[in-house]
């Protein structure tokens, strides 16, 4: 159990994380070419206490509210996205283990409270019931900071005897239950080492699976009576929200000094330099507050242990992913106004764009789909299904 003196503050994480952000930007490139984030930069994020603000007490977490994850997640997206990403995906998974079985926590951190959980959520492989527990067979894709990790989520469907599903599981297996494939080939976030695991009928105890939509009031802490989606959701908006931040820093150092090659005038001078800069900003900040307000709103209600209402996670969702769409937006805005000089594999912020693309493009970022059931809902039409509910 942690003691109260020993938690930092919110605002000292967050310095902590702020002060990383130049190391970051150097590693970026490092980081890029090895297809992976260098353990000395996990090492660095666990020694700041990261992996712990979400991780119950009970383990020797700080137990924290997510907001305080995200702002860290901010920070240091500005310096390098694949290791931000990395944080962001291995630094969630602590929250999870408030929604489990204490066995689980036990099982993972008994021995170790610095163990790193992965994760792959989509249900590419089987599950099959069994006494118990579930067997597990199949291959999943995109795990990012696997090679980090001790243990791994993954997700599966579990169906009816007809076979239709009838709810979303994730199912905690160790590192020694499955075989990392590297197939991670991609033009962005190419760092994140985001490979596939292999599982082979591999038993999963009951203890260590849960639903990933029951939704109900039990004997959790409050901070973990958020919704499992609107959480991992934002933690990815955050990250991409970060990256967005970054190109904002770059931009300003870059026009601060920058020359117009045709006349000799500071391009910061230049009117529609300053305008994409300044919408940009704005875009980054909307999103920021949107974030904020969803996580005081949804605060005020767990920590008088109440349920966020269905209807507001709709809300919520798109709110969510409608900040990788405006960060995607902020940093092309930017690229755009820096030409040619923008192309160059020397000009960090092509980096920044193609991991800002990569990161939009993940499911949490849809915003388009969130649009249409948010839209659905509001013309009385039903949700879908294995989405905020099982189906009836």
């Amino acid at each position: 159990m942690t003691n109260n003196a020993s938690i930092p503050t919110p605002e000292e994480l967050v310095a902590r994380a702020r002060v990383m952000i130049p190391m970051l930007r150097e590693r970026a490139d490092e980081v890029e070419k090895r297809r992976s984030v260098p353990p000395d930069i996990i090492k660095g994020f666990v020694d700041a206490g990261f992996f712990r603000i979400l991780q119950p007490r009970r383990w020797g977490g700080y137990e924290m509210s997510p907001i305080v994850l995200m702002r860290v997640l901010q920070e240091l997206g500005r310096g390098c996205g694949s290791s931000a990403w990395n944080m962001m995906i291995l630094g969630i998974h602590t929250w999870e283990f408030g929604l489990m079985d204490p066995r689980a926590g036990d099982d993972v951190w008994g021995m170790d409270q610095n163990a790193i959980v992965a994760s792959s959520y989509p249900p590419a492989g089987t599950m099959t019931e069994v006494e118990g527990g579930y067997i597990l067979n199949g291959r999943w894709p995109t795990s990012s900071g696997c090679d980090h990790g001790q243990w791994a989520f993954i997700g599966a469907l579990k169906k009816d005897a007809e076979g239709r599903p009838v709810d979303r599981y994730a199912l905690l297996v160790p590192a020694s239950d499955y075989e990392i494939i590297d197939d991670w080939f991609v033009f962005g976030l190419a760092g994140t080492g985001s490979k596939s695991l292999l599982l082979k009928n591999v038993f999963v105890p009951s203890h260590r699976a849960h639903s990933m939509m029951d939704y109900s009031l039990t004997d959790r802490g409050s901070m973990y009576l958020y919704p499992f989606n609107m959480i991992f959701y934002s933690a990815v908006s955050s990250v991409v929200l970060g990256f967005a931040r970054g190109a904002i820093d770059i931009f300003i150092e870059q026009m601060k000094v920058r020359k117009d090659m045709g006349t000799g005038m500071a391009t910061s001078l230049n009117p529609y330099v300053k305008d994409r800069l300044a919408n940009a900003v704005a875009k980054v900040r909307s999103s920021s507050a949107r974030l904020e307000q969803m996580m005081a709103e949804t605060t005020v209600k767990v920590e008088r242990r109440e349920l966020i209402p269905v209807e507001d996670r709709v809300h919520y969702m798109l709110d969510s992913a409608r900040i990788g769409r405006e960060s995607e937006e902020a940093v092309l805005l930017l690229f755009k106004a820096l030409s040619a000089r923008g192309i160059y594999l020397s000009n960090p912020m092509q980096r920044v764009l193609r991991d800002t693309l990569a990161g939009a493009n993940h499911i949490t970022q849809d915003a388009d789909n969130n649009a249409g059931v948010l839209g659905g809902m509001l013309l009385g039409q039903p949700l879908p299904p294995l989405m905020y509910s099982r189906p009836e």
